[in-house]
């Protein structure tokens, strides 16, 4: 498993996994030529499962289980507090499974970020007897705020040593959601939660969706290149027929922002966020928040990216008129 989380930060650095099209480019928002405000007394900040962010937006969970995961994750996390956003890590099945590794997931416990999301995955929920008791594990062991529940099966299809038993998964969110310290989410991974997927869940104790749509990073294409290393030609044919697969993540966010309104459930758009821009098309759409993974990753200096986002998301604020997210959320945004 340490080799697999190694080589999956090593393609997503190394190739291009990205989806052949952001979806975000198919929105504007309005230009407000007169916005009659001052930039500098723009707001922000934002409250996020009861936590208060200084922007809504999240470094999303992609790595942990081997040891130069340590350095990724506490770089990730010493940006997370400065900017006072929120942070997730990758799976920590391996961290549970081998507490030799937990450091790669616990290291972020030295650092002041204001919300912390521990995560497992779907599949293993299935797989444990005691998944309350680990899915507290899990939360203990980076002193989490949130705990999501990640659904990666198209990843799982094309993944060589894949996992691809999906039933009973909705029970066992259903359990794990009523039974744990802290509250749950339920985040795609990159091929978006659908409205009758979402309908689903209402039934559950969960607290959130992240739609972890289409548009971003292509984990068929990440595991079409780990096949091809290993020399399984079906299963790489297979990652490039499905290489763009899924519900477009702003289409997601249109699509399960009246639903997760009146259930008072906090949306998430992760999926293509490239830059703060991104992340104000999100909130315009309904989203009370925005993620990003590879946008970080990828960054030279994470902490410049950073800043890059905070000024952009301001930027696009004066430029709608917009004073704070609030006024944001009401923003005039077309589809082109």
């Amino acid at each position: 498993m340490k080799d697999r989380k190694k080589e999956h930060v090593e393609i997503v650095r190394s190739k291009d996994v990205s989806h052949s099209y952001n979806y975000w480019d198919d929105f504007i928002l309005l230009h407000n030529a007169l916005p009659e405000i001052n930039m500098d007394e723009i707001d922000m900040g934002t409250k996020l499962f009861g936590k208060q962010l200084n922007m809504p937006l999240i470094i999303a969970g992609m790595t942990g289980g081997f040891e130069e995961a340590i350095k990724i994750n506490e770089e990730l996390a010493k940006v997370a507090e400065k900017y006072g956003i929120g942070m997730g890590v990758g799976s920590q099945r391996a961290g549970l499974k081998d507490r030799s590794v937990e450091e790669s997931y616990s290291v972020i416990k030295k650092y002041k970020i204001p919300l912390k999301i521990a995560n497992i995955g779907a599949p293993q929920l299935l797989e444990w007897e005691d998944a309350a008791e680990k899915a507290n594990e899990a939360i203990k062991m980076i002193n989490a705020d949130v705990l999501a529940i990640h659904l990666n099966f198209l990843q799982e299809v094309i993944q060589p040593e894949g996992e691809r038993n999906a039933k009973g998964c909705i029970k066992k969110i259903a359990e794990v959601s009523a039974s744990i310290t802290k509250p749950t989410i339920v985040k795609e991974t990159g091929a978006g939660i659908s409205i009758e997927t979402a309908e689903k869940l209402l039934d559950t104790d969960i607290v959130g969706i992240d739609v972890g749509g289409a548009g971003g990073t292509s984990f068929a294409a990440v595991e079409a290149y780990r096949a091809a290393m290993r020399g399984d030609k079906i299963q790489e044919e297979l990652g490039k027929i499905f290489w763009d697969w899924g519900i477009p993540t702003p289409y997601c966010i249109m699509e399960l922002a009246e639903l997760c309104n009146d259930a008072g459930l906090t949306l998430i758009a992760t999926g293509g966020i490239r830059h703060g821009l991104d992340v104000a098309k999100a909130i315009a759409l309904g989203a009370h928040a925005a993620a990003a993974a590879a946008a970080f990753l990828n960054s030279e200096s994470v902490e410049e990216k950073m800043e890059v986002f905070a000024r952009s998301l301001k930027a696009a604020m004066f430029l709608t008129g917009c004073k704070n997210i609030e006024e944001l959320r009401e923003a005039e945004i077309w589809t082109l």
